[in-house]
């Protein structure tokens, strides 16, 4: 089958690969739609040690069963292969299982013709349900798990709240139109990149602006912060903009470590909340969000052939896409 693979820092390689493997109670699925996600990108970059070349990326996929349970349905997929027995598994909790292996790190990924994985991490959706829109289940089911989390901390409903997101790319964006379809009316979105700051005004329907310059919001003006980046200066930049009493959502993992203010979180008493990914319950409200119509029109991904993946890497790399996520089709 062809497969495109990440063979080095800063390259990836379109070519033929061997079929799947196919262990005990996996599935085969026939890959339709895989979307690149910025940790794709952090590995193709060299910079996750988790991944290594040569490694077949991506893990936000929609297919159709092949073989194994489901023959012929159309689906979604948790990335995660969990264990289902840990004491977060039998709590709902499976982003945290203990002994987690994933596709597109520990094993081949979707970035492919077809793909295997655990039938326990399929996800069916509506047999009617437009490819594109399931192809963001995983980044929306990120959004959907972190603004649930958020909202549980907040003091005030969250439609009542003014929102800052920290980054334009596909969770920042995904989380802008969550919000939005919440009822939060006060929605604005930092972003670096012009052509994806006229992306997210136009999709999302919120203030934009680029924190590199002047004009951002006022220190202490935001209810919720979500940090859709993860670097050091993001994460400064949420800590100043928080209300006192606020919630940051931290879900970016750009940097591991820098100082934060410590001083401002205590006396403040700043609501900061770690979330990574999302559980099962997450993922299949994603699905019918998605299937809803929740997050708009998704005019703003962008679609290519799996074959021009390496153009499509470069391109997210050099910033000349206005999209805030890349979709691939085999």
């Amino acid at each position: 089958m062809k497969a495109l693979v990440y063979t080095a820092p800063n390259q990836i390689t379109y070519r033929d690969e061997p079929e799947p493997q196919m262990g005990f109670g996996d599935v085969l699925i026939e890959v339709d739609a895989v979307g690149i996600c910025g940790s794709d990108m952090h590995a193709y970059h060299g910079h996750d040690p988790r991944r290594v070349p040569p490694l077949i990326l991506g893990h936000e996929l929609a297919g159709r069963i092949l073989q194994g349970p489901g023959a012929g349905r159309r689906v979604t997929v948790n990335p995660l292969i969990t264990c289902g027995a840990c004491e977060y598994c039998v709590q709902g909790r499976n982003n945290l299982c203990t002994d987690r292996s994933m596709i597109g790190m520990t094993r081949a990924g979707g970035f492919a013709e077809r793909v295997s994985t655990a039938s326990g991490s399929v996800i069916e959706i509506p047999q009617d349900m437009d490819t594109r829109a399931a192809a963001l289940t995983e980044p929306a089911a990120t959004a959907v798990h972190a603004i649930h989390a958020a909202a549980r901390s907040l003091a005030r409903p969250l439609a009542e709240c003014r929102a800052l997101v920290l980054g334009g790319g596909a969770i920042g964006m995904l989380s802008a139109l969550l919000l939005g379809s919440y009822g939060v009316r006060h929605v604005t979105v930092a972003e670096t990149n012009a052509l994806r700051r006229a992306s997210v005004a136009k999709a999302a329907n919120a203030a934009v602006y680029d924190p590199r310059e002047p004009g951002g919001p006022a220190a202490n003006s935001m209810h919720l912060v979500i940090d859709a980046v993860g670097g050091k200066g993001t994460r400064d930049a949420a800590l100043q903009a928080v209300k006192p009493g606020g919630v940051v959502m931290h879900i970016g993992l750009q940097d591991r470590a820098s100082e934060i203010d410590m001083r401002k979180l205590t006396l403040a008493e700043i609501t900061l909340i770690g979330t990574y990914t999302y559980a099962t319950a997450d993922l299949r409200a994603a699905v019918r969000a998605l299937y809803e119509g929740a997050f708009g029109r998704l005019e703003w991904v962008e679609e290519r052939p799996l074959a021009q993946g390496a153009a499509a890497f470069r391109d997210l790399h050099e910033g000349r896409t206005a999209a805030a996520k890349l979709v691939l089709r085999p």
